[in-house]
């Protein structure tokens, strides 16, 4: 059955074990220095509402927003017009299940640079799983 007000594509979900406590993972994926370090430079700061922008290259300054602090196991924030980022953490025995879900992702909508979601939502799916490596890099090294 069609369903016309959106043709929603899957979230990406990226998932790794990081040989690191908890807290040393949050202050990675949750601070200004920490994000810029495996991911984008910032103007990030982990409180609920705040309005920041990631530096996307040649995309530019991307504004987003957090809506979602739970420290040292959850953090979201809107980014752009259409996509929401989640970063899971979870302890496990001394180490750190993170979980990336990239949502927001619709079939029918473009990206601010007139790019069509599904084309950009399989370059990112693959972007995700670099980008997630830096992390446990920067985590653990």
């Amino acid at each position: 059955m069609e369903n016309n007000t959106q043709n929603t594509l899957p979230e990406i979900r990226r998932t790794a074990l990081l040989k690191a406590p908890i807290q040393k993972v949050w202050d990675a994926v949750a601070t200004s220095d920490g994000i810029a370090a495996w991911f984008m430079p910032n103007d990030f700061q982990p409180i609920l509402g705040y309005e920041f922008q990631l530096n996307a290259g040649p995309f530019g300054m991307s504004p987003c927003k957090v809506t979602e602090l739970d420290p040292p196991n959850r953090l979201s924030f809107r980014w752009g017009k259409d996509w929401t980022i989640v970063f899971e953490l979870t302890e496990k025995d001394g180490q750190t299940e993170f979980t990336l879900i990239h949502s927001g992702w619709d079939a029918d909508k473009v990206t601010e640079f007139g790019q069509p979601h599904q084309a950009v939502r399989d370059t990112m799916d693959k972007g995700w799983v670099g980008i997630v490596q830096k992390l446990v890099t920067f985590v653990e090294g």
